[in-house]
């Protein structure tokens, strides 16, 4: 909608400009400064607290660099928290008590206790992936007892393998796996028997199965005598046995694309906690997401990368996850390009390796030297620190994407993305639930082919221009005292939840100076919370629900002096179809190929009459899904809405009797399914 005002904007801007110049009166001059975006703060939505491992990065075997003290330093100044070892596919090669990986490379100086030395001096914590591929649990157990009763390193996360369902099983093969079983079924299997030998060990360990990316190949196919695809399979066979699950996402195109697809991820985290909740077993909610290689096709050096790593990590911690990690610390030289003015290695490292092409024409900086994306993680340390709430934030324009945290000694930070790689965006800032103190914000700027972050304090905290291609945080502080509120509400639950209503319950806050008044419990929606009610108790029914809807609550404690606490833990749920209606919907899908299916409708008519045409609607819940093709009736798609109608020989359905369609889906992004289905204007019950 933003690009079409624009448009008219132009119109309407030539309209004028030749009336004025049949009229004698100055024109306008073309180069008026463009509408500033208008980016929104909501501080009484609140998202998931940032963890003391978020910010995580890669290390692997083949890497000499990997125990330096310099490397080591580097990452400790970028904040990182967490190191995975022993670096990808090797990991399912690896095999840690002779430190060789036959068929790969294994520099010197990289072994476990190397390794571990590296984590100590960055005061980080490792996340340690065991050899599924050509190991045994025997082994990952021997590793376990060595890492945490031995040498009592306290290693904590442990993956069982790292892309297992890259054995060949889909088709492609490029992991290893000497098991001749390379089905879901056997992984899950497995991971069983590495759990129960690895805690045997040491009970306090937590293991993580591997997962596949919602939207991502292979997700959604199911191989050879699987009982579903791969999540499905592994969640119902170890999940009662794991205690995270493990995604890896390159999202691939051109630094526009993977730049924009960074808004599949809220929806990527709640299909992977659907496939948790749906197959996982009882207390599924203990199961934690880890997010162990990112990275990008385009721009892997240069400013691409570093926007990518700073949407993608906060996007992702203020949707739950417990870590994400960039692949690599050091990698090597790829294709040399040029990206926006400035000269990309094409190396998926964020330190430079020193390397030169195989002609030696061109050569990287010298060693260790950071790329974009190491500032990119910096950015993020000075951003989201341990212990911080995410609140919901927002923009009008797409080039511009905002996160924001709120701080316990009520400070507001904001990030700010301009991925418009021409041209600077000025911003107007609202915040709701938050006054900004007069005093100019503390502002660090990354620009494109900067070699650092800049730090200062200027301008103000409702207005800014973004540089082209730049991150920008801003570190405002509260306008007056904050000391003395109630404490956050605790964790809200669901129940009750119908197609129009739900029962929101939770643990009562603790007061602070005054008396506790009341609760309030908002909508998030948008960058702009909708306040659903209030009541004094811990608990409140919501009415007038949308069926099929999702909706996000938080819980906000307000005292008897007007003292607002924090927003408590976010709530999602999501509304179904009426228990009874004139009618029923049947959505089906089969033959699922990665990023489409074949789907199907059966409409039931419940009613003691017949029903003489009809028209069935619905709203795909993501703007990535539609209809390519479709049978037996006429399909349309307008946006995000399709209508369904009859053919002349499927206009009537009889009392009690149904009519069936197909069509062709295909989607570009995770694919959350539609749950509400409306007939000639009644909401149907699905079946």
């Amino acid at each position: 909608m933003r690009i079409q005002k624009k448009r008219r904007a132009s119109l309407l801007a030539s309209l004028l400009l030749a009336a004025t110049a049949l009229s004698g009166i100055d024109a306008p001059t073309a180069s008026a400064a463009p509408d500033p975006v208008a980016v929104t703060v909501d501080a009484r939505a609140g998202m998931a607290t940032v963890p003391a491992t978020a910010l995580g990065v890669n290390h692997a075997i083949w890497d000499q660099n990997l125990g330096t003290a310099e490397t080591s330093d580097l990452l400790r100044d970028a904040g990182v928290q967490m190191m995975r070892y022993p670096g990808g596919s090797y990991a399912d090669i690896y095999h840690w008590k002779d430190h060789t990986a036959p068929g790969g490379y294994v520099a010197p100086g990289t072994d476990f206790d190397t390794f571990m030395a590296a984590v100590r001096r960055v005061g980080a914590q490792p996340m340690i992936i065991a050899n599924y591929g050509t190991g045994t649990p025997a082994e990952a157990a021997d590793w376990v007892r060595y890492a945490n009763v031995t040498k009592r390193y306290g290693a904590r996360y442990w993956t069982i393998g790292n892309e297992n369902y890259g054995n060949g099983h889909y088709g492609s093969a490029w992991e290893a796996d000497d098991h001749p079983d390379k089905s879901a079924t056997q992984y899950a299997r497995l991971v069983v028997e590495y759990a129960d030998a690895m805690k045997a060990v040491d009970p306090s360990i937590k293991v993580g199965a591997v997962l596949t990316m919602p939207g991502n190949w292979p997700d959604g196919i199911t191989a050879g005598s699987d009982p579903g695809p791969w999540n499905q399979t592994v969640l119902s066979i170890a999940g009662p046995k794991i205690d995270f699950v493990d995604v890896h996402w390159y999202p691939g195109g051109s630094a526009a694309e993977s730049l924009a697809r960074t808004n599949h991820l809220p929806d990527a985290t709640y299909l992977l906690r659907q496939h948790l909740t749906r197959y996982a077993g009882p207390n599924a909610d203990r199961i934690g997401i880890s997010f162990t290689e990112l990275n990008v096709d385009a721009g892997r050096t240069t400013q691409p990368a570093a926007l990518f790593l700073a949407d993608a990590y906060s996007a992702l911690l203020a949707n739950g996850i417990f870590t994400a990690h960039w692949w690599n610390v050091h990698n090597g030289m790829g294709t040399v390009t040029q990206v926006a003015g400035q000269t990309d290695y094409g190396d998926f490292g964020m330190l430079s390796s020193g390397a030169c092409t195989e002609d030696g024409s061109v050569c990287q900086p010298p060693l260790n030297t950071p790329f974009a994306p190491y500032h990119g993680l910096t950015m993020m340390k000075l951003f989201a620190k341990t212990g911080d709430q995410f609140v919901r934030a927002g923009s009008d324009e797409p080039l511009v994407t905002a996160h924001a945290v709120r701080r316990g000694n009520g400070d507001l930070a904001l990030l700010l993305l301009n991925k418009d790689p021409d041209n600077a965006h000025p911003v107007t800032i609202d915040y709701a639930g938050f006054t900004p103190s007069a005093a100019a914000p503390t502002v660090s700027t990354l620009t494109n082919g900067a070699t650092g972050i800049a730090t200062s304090q200027n301008g103000s905290a409702t207005s800014r221009t973004l540089p082209a291609y730049s991150l920008t945080t801003l570190v405002l502080r509260p306008a007056g005292a904050t000391a003395g509120r109630p404490s956050a509400p605790g964790q809200p639950t669901a129940s009750g939840v119908t197609d129009r209503a739900a029962t929101i319950s939770w643990p009562a806050a603790t007061p602070g100076r005054s008396p506790i008044a009341k609760y309030e419990v908002y909508r998030q929606n948008g960058g702009a919370s909708e306040q659903l009610g209030e009541t004094p108790t811990t608990s409140f029914t919501v009415g007038n629900l949308v069926p099929g809807s999702r909706y996000t609550v938080n819980v906000l404690a307000r005292d008897t002096a007007g003292r607002v606490s924090w927003a408590s833990p976010p709530l999602t749920f999501t509304t179904g179809s009426p228990t009874t209606s004139a009618c029923t919907v049947r959505f089906t899908t089969a033959n699922d190929w990665g990023n489409g299916y074949i789907g199907g409708i059966e409409i039931v008519n419940n009613g003691t009459s017949p029903v003489n045409g009809w028209t069935l609607t619905w709203t795909w819940p993501t703007e990535w899904q539609q209809v390519s093709s479709g049978w037996s009736a006429t399909w349309e798609q307008v946006g995000t809405a399709v209508r369904v109608t009859p053919t002349d020989d499927n206009r009537q359905i009889a009392a009690g009797g149904s009519v069936s369609a197909g069509f062709v889906g295909a989607y570009g992004g995770p694919n959350v399914l539609p749950t509400a289905f409306t007939l000639n204007g009644t909401v149907c019950a699905t079946g």
